[in-house]
């Protein structure tokens, strides 16, 4: 297919949940291709490792060809580029993630061009958080109802049983 619309959705996601999820696949509807790709944020304290994180992405998309999974680190913009992104894709749950999705996303135009693309999470998953799931799971509470719905019972064990 020429002139593929691909879009890029970046973050830590530690971990991923069910609202990154609905992310990606409402952003399915618009691009031809989603790239997720799991980066270390050097001002966060990683809970999962990274390795983890990947295939927990890939295990809840599995049979989706549509939907990339890579691992990087770099500027936002670079990634973009190296993986042939016509936009990056942000989710955005309130006026807090807006605010900050808007600064990032007028210093990622001003370097590099490439537009940013806000979908507002779906009412169902509004209050989820990576933030929240590591919460749980540091009390060892249930988070099934936080992670993705397709995701193996063997990946959520591998999330509910990690220590860092």
């Amino acid at each position: 297919m020429a002139n593929k619309r691909i879009a890029l959705f970046q973050g830590s996601f530690d971990p991923f949940t069910r609202g990154h999820e609905s992310i990606v696949m409402r952003a399915l509807s618009i691009f031809d291709e989603v790239v997720i790709a799991v980066v270390h944020n050097s001002r966060k304290h990683g809970f999962l490792p990274v390795d983890l994180r990947v295939r927990l992405i890939e295990d809840t998309f599995k049979g989706e060809s549509r939907v990339k999974v890579v691992c990087s680190e770099g500027l936002t913009v670079n990634i973009a580029k190296e993986v042939g992104a016509c936009c990056l894709l942000r989710g955005v749950r309130n006026t807090i993630d807006f605010e900050y999705e808007k600064g990032n996303a007028e210093v990622n135009l001003r370097l590099s061009g490439i537009e940013t693309v806000l979908l507002y999470t779906s009412p169902a998953t509004s209050h989820i958080s990576s933030t929240i799931v590591r919460e749980l799971l540091k009390f060892d509470k249930e988070i099934k109802d936080y992670m993705p719905e397709h995701l193996s019972t063997e990946m959520l064990e591998k999330v509910k049983t990690f220590k860092p």
